[in-house]
C-alpha cells in the first residue's frame, strides 16, 4: 500500500532550529547584554544627578542673584544681580577681591607643597616596600592607617596634639627637647600653615603609597635584574626604570591629589573651626565664610563658579600636556 504526501500549501514551515529563526533571538539577547550595564549604572547616575549636578546648577543660578539672608525663605524671589557678583569677586582692588586673591595664593602654595610631599613620601615608601624583608606586611598595614581613619577623627586628634599648653607636640619639642624658648602657637598665627600642611601630608601620602605600590607591581623584576648585571646602581634603576615606567600612574595620581588638596574643606574646618587664620585661609574655607557668615550667598556662589572654572581649565591643560608627552614617548 502506497501513501501519498499531502499537496504543498504554498507556505513554508520554519523549524525552531532553522537558521532563519535565530536572528530575532540573537537580537534580543544582544539588546539585553547592551542594556544591562546601563540599568546597573542607573541608580548611580540618579544619585549623581541629585547630589552633584542639580546643586551645581542651582549654585550657578544663585551666583547671578543678590541672595542674602532676607531672601532665604524664598530664594527664587531674590533680585537678579547679573554679573555684579562676579565683578565684585574679581575686583582685586576692593576688599572682597583682595581677600579672595590672597586666599587663592595661599591655597596654591599649600597645594604645591602638600601634593609634592605626598607624592615624594608615597613613592619612596612604595619603592622601599618592594624589597622582601621580615615584617613587611605589618609595616604596609601601618602605613595605610592614616588613609583608613575617618577624616574628622584624625584631624581632631591632631588638633589636640597641637594645643599650646597641653598638646603632645609642644610637650616634646619644648618640655622634653627644649628646642623653643616658649611653647609656640600652632593653631593660630603663621604656624597654622605648617600645622595644616603636616596634617594634610600625614593623611594624604598613604593614598600615593597605595597607588604607587599598585603601579610597581606591573614592572617586571627581570628588568631590574638585567640592569643590576649591567652595573646600574639603585638610583640609576629608579631614574631609568622605575620613574619612566610609573609615568602613566604619576599623571593620574598627581591630578587626583591636586583636585583633592585644592578643594579640601574638611581638614582646615575641623582643625581651625569656622574662621581659619590668615596664613591657612584656604579658598574652600574662604568661600564658606563668604556664604554662611556674611550671608551673601550670591557672592559665595560666584566664587565657587570661578573656582570650578579654574579647576576645569587647569585639568584640561594638564591632560593636554600629559597626553602630548605620552604620545611623544610612545612615538
Amino acid at each position: 500500500m502506497t501513501t501519498t504526501a499531502p499537496p504543498p500549501t504554498g507556505k513554508r514551515t520554519v523549524r525552531k532550529n532553522h537558521p532563519g529563526a535565530a536572528p530575532r533571538t540573537r537580537r534580543s539577547g544582544r539588546l539585553r547584554r547592551i542594556s544591562l550595564p546601563y540599568l546597573l549604572l542607573l541608580p548611580a547616575l540618579v544619585l549623581e544627578l541629585l547630589v552633584h549636578l542639580i546643586p551645581m546648577l542651582i549654585g550657578i543660578v544663585v551666583s547671578f542673584k543678590e541672595l542674602t539672608q532676607f531672601y532665604l525663605r524664598d530664594w527664587g524671589t531674590a533680585p537678579w544681580a547679573g554679573l555684579d557678583n562676579y565683578s565684585l569677586t574679581v575686583d582685586f582692588d576692593a576688599p572682597v577681591g583682595e581677600a579672595l586673591l590672597s586666599s587663592f595664593f595661599t591655597t596654591c602654595l599649600f597645594t604645591f607643597f602638600s601634593v609634592g610631599l605626598c607624592w615624594l613620601i608615597g613613592t619612596a615608601a612604595a619603592i622601599f616596600m618592594q624589597e622582601t624583608f621580615k615584617g613587611r606586611g605589618i609595616l604596609r598595614t601601618i602605613f595605610l592607617v592614616p588613609y583608613a581613619l575617618p577624616v574628622y577623627a584624625a584631624v581632631i586628634t591632631w588638633a589636640f596634639m597641637f594645643q599650646r599648653d597641653n598638646g603632645l607636640v609642644n610637650h616634646v619639642i619644648h618640655d622634653q627637647l627644649g628646642l623653643t624658648d616658649s611653647p609656640p602657637f600652632w593653631l593660630i598665627g603663621d604656624n597654622a600653615f605648617i600645622t595644616l600642611l603636616i596634617v594634610s601630608v600625614w593623611k594624604g601620602w598613604p593614598f600615593a603609597f597605595l597607588i604607587m605600590m599598585a603601579g610597581l607591581q606591573n614592572i617586571p623584576r627581570e628588568i631590574y635584574e638585567a640592569a643590576a648585571l649591567d652595573g646600574a646602581g639603585v638610583w640609576q634603576q629608579i631614574r631609568r626604570i622605575t620613574l619612566p615606567s610609573l609615568r602613566p600612574v604619576n599623571q593620574v595620581l598627581i591630578l587626583v591629589l591636586f583636585l583633592w588638596t585644592f578643594n579640601d574643606f574638611n581638614t582646615p574646618f575641623v582643625l581651625f573651626g569656622k574662621s581659619a587664620p590668615a596664613s591657612a585661609d584656604l579658598i574652600s574655607i574662604h568661600i564658606y565664610q563668604s556664604s554662611f557668615q556674611t550671608w551673601n550667598f550670591g557672592t559665595g556662589s560666584a566664587m565657587s563658579v570661578l573656582l570650578l572654572l579654574f579647576l576645569l581649565v587647569v585639568t584640561g591643560v594638564y591632560l593636554l600636556f600629559t597626553s602630548r608627552g605620552r604620545s611623544a614617548t610612545d612615538a
